[in-house]
């Protein structure tokens, strides 16, 4: 009989073989939370370099975007199992944990599937001993069906801290939301809205391509933006947008600008002079400049962007000469006056969090303060820029109070010769977009578009 001592048992040891898929997926949430890019230009390099077909790629997106977008719901149930601060956690294994719990709580993957795969995944990108710690958390909260009901529970007593936790938002915003909206049934379906999916908003450029030719491809015409469809595919896989006679643009900033090109509807005794002074990353100034040389060629346009870089973009997307680089605060750099100006200005981008799943994560109410300081800044040097009797846009991609109705009780107690415009001498047709004041505030929940903000003032003649 053969002793076994004389030939040791040997562990069979099996090399991890993670999925490609959530591969890329960990590779987005890691660079987007530890290094700082962004997903929706980073997600598109990752998966070109990929072999996935396109089922694979929409599952890594909705995986990705959803880990990004949720964690810090998935972060209260990982805090539930572990025996640490999660701020302890080391950052792979947050990153991964994140991601199975989307997995278990958000997705249509089935458990056993979710727990198995993300260990898997974990064994190759951080090792063994971590890979056996997600196990052991991941299988306690795909047991536990009471998860979140002590949240749930919260809602009527602390809407605030229920719904930041159960909507993956950050207090501050829940509460920006409710000092707008002031009811916590209609902050619960903006929150809600800011989570779901949304297929890229195309806009035709007028006199370079139509709507009905991006039809004729995919897609279905939008209510808002006379030029816009929402597409059912990759935007690179229409020509027109290949061939940069389209662009991808939200169908709230469209209207947007169709708004303030309207302003001029009733001038045609004399040709105007357009300034678009914040004019990266260059979708208004797009459609500003199509608009314009179609519908009044004999007006000029000028784009400005502070930043070289991002005026060169600027430059590629509108193909216009005419793109110069000043800092907008400061109206002595600037050659000659406008009839029109536009200050799309940089904000804290509360009303597109659908579209960047990590920007609620990456803002906070001390960079407010900034911000507002610069948007008063550019205000005042836009009204400095205009003609007699020219008209400043004011745009935001927010609802935040301090940077929309705040922005514009300081500028006319600033300027109190200055004529508030109220957006009706627009058309729009979007029912609940203008205020009582007149300025237009677009709701995610409401309008499905991005939550901009426009208001209008005159420089009397």
């Amino acid at each position: 009989m053969r002793n076994l001592s004389d030939s040791p048992i040997k562990r069979i040891y099996k090399k991890p073989n993670p999925g490609e898929a959530r591969r890329i997926a960990f590779a987005l949430v890691t660079q987007v939370n530890r290094e700082g890019a962004y997903a929706n230009l980073r997600l598109p390099q990752l998966l070109s370099d990929s072999t996935l077909d396109q089922r694979d790629r929409s599952f890594v997106t909705e995986l990705a975007y959803g880990t990004l977008r949720m964690q810090g719901k998935h972060d209260y149930a990982i805090s539930k199992f572990i025996d640490r601060d999660i701020s302890q956690l080391d950052s792979s294994v947050l990153d991964l944990l994140r991601l199975g719990v989307h997995q278990l709580t958000e997705m249509r993957v089935s458990d056993h599937a979710a727990v198995s795969e993300t260990v898997e995944l974990a064994r190759a990108v951080a090792g063994e001993s971590k890979a056996t710690y997600i196990n052991a958390i991941l299988r306690k909260v795909s047991s536990d069906s009471t998860l979140f009901d002590d949240v749930r529970s919260k809602i009527e007593s602390n809407p605030k801290y229920a719904l930041s936790i159960l909507y993956s938002h950050p207090e501050w915003i829940v509460s920006a939301f409710f000092d707008l909206l002031k009811n916590w049934g209609s902050v619960e379906k903006a929150l809600a809205a800011n989570n779901e999916p949304v297929a890229p908003n195309l806009i035709a450029w007028p006199g370079k391509s139509t709507r009905e030719e991006l039809l004729s491809l995919g897609g279905s015409a939008l209510e808002i933006g006379r030029s816009s469809i929402l597409a059912d595919r990759m935007p690179t896989e229409y020509p027109a947008i290949r061939e940069r006679r389209a662009g991808v643009q939200d169908c709230g900033s469209q209207l947007l600008t169709e708004i303030f090109f309207e302003t001029a509807k009733e001038i045609n005794s004399r040709n105007l002079d357009w300034l678009d002074l914040c004019a990266g990353p260059g979708g208004k100034a797009a459609y500003l400049q199509a608009l314009i040389s179609t519908e009044r060629s004999s007006d000029t346009f000028t784009a400005n962007e502070p930043s070289e870089h991002r005026a060169k973009l600027v430059q590629s997307v509108v193909n216009l000469e005419n793109v110069i680089s000043l800092d907008g605060r400061n109206a002595s750099e600037f050659p000659g006056k406008y009839d029109r100006i536009l200050v799309d200005a940089p904000c804290s981008g509360l009303g597109a969090l659908r579209r960047r799943p990590e920007a609620r994560w990456r803002k906070n109410l001390s960079d407010l303060k900034g911000l507002i300081e610069l948007q008063r800044d550019l205000l005042d040097s836009a009204y400095t820029l205009l003609k007699p009797g020219g008209i400043v846009g004011y745009a935001t991609c927010s609802p935040h109070l301090l940077e929309t109705k705040g922005q514009v009780l300081d500028f006319a107690h600033r300027h109190k010769e200055a004529t508030q415009i109220s957006i009706s001498i627009a058309d729009t047709g979007i029912e609940g977009a203008i205020n009582s004041d007149g300025n237009m505030q677009l709701w995610t929940h409401v309008q499905k578009s991005d939550s901009m903000f426009l208001a209008l003032f005159q420089k009397p003649e």
